[in-house]
């Protein structure tokens, strides 16, 4: 008897979107999962993207959460679903979720965006601006702000969702 791995069509296991997905559809400038909305052709930092990526994935794991424990009230106490409850037990979760629980750590958000580059999907705009280690060594990275490319809008969902395949093959 041969076994299917169970494997989620879109985002992964437990998250609700994918890092490229994310990616592509913030510098897009849609402002996916109410992240900030940017003007694509200035496009936004690492830091910044890598921020509002897990903020996104933060708010889209409470909210389920949330969800499900007023259905399962809901269904306890024979009542219909209260979407007041819903945003109660959101903004419950979300507050006591710790920061560094969902996502992937900066490292390795860089090591995905250089992958990115390399595709010819993401490059920087020529924008900088001094960042805050700068600040105290002269001699390090700006902030450097990417866009999309040509490439990178129209190439498919199957391939944002996993650029190190197309990339190794």
């Amino acid at each position: 008897m041969n076994a299917l791995p169970l494997k989620p069509t879109r985002g992964g296991f437990l998250r609700s979107f994918g890092c490229g997905w994310f990616i592509r559809e913030f510098l897009l400038g849609n402002g996916p999962y109410e992240s900030t909305i940017i003007d694509p052709q200035i496009g936004a930092p690492q830091a910044d993207i890598f921020h509002e990526y897990k903020t996104a994935l933060m708010k889209a794991t409470a909210l389920d959460k949330g969800t499900r424990t007023e259905e399962k009230l809901a269904r306890r106490e024979k009542r219909r679903i209260n979407p007041d409850n819903i945003v109660v037990f959101t903004s419950r979760y979300l507050a006591a979720m710790p920061y560094k629980s969902h996502g992937c750590r900066f490292h390795s958000f860089v090591v995905y965006f250089s992958n990115l580059r390399r595709l010819g999907w993401v490059e920087p705009t020529g924008k900088e601006e001094l960042s805050a280690f700068q600040e105290h060594y002269p001699l390090g990275q700006p902030r450097r702000y990417y866009r999309l490319t040509t490439l990178g809008k129209t190439t498919g969902n199957a391939f944002w969702s996993n650029p190190q395949l197309v990339l190794y093959g």
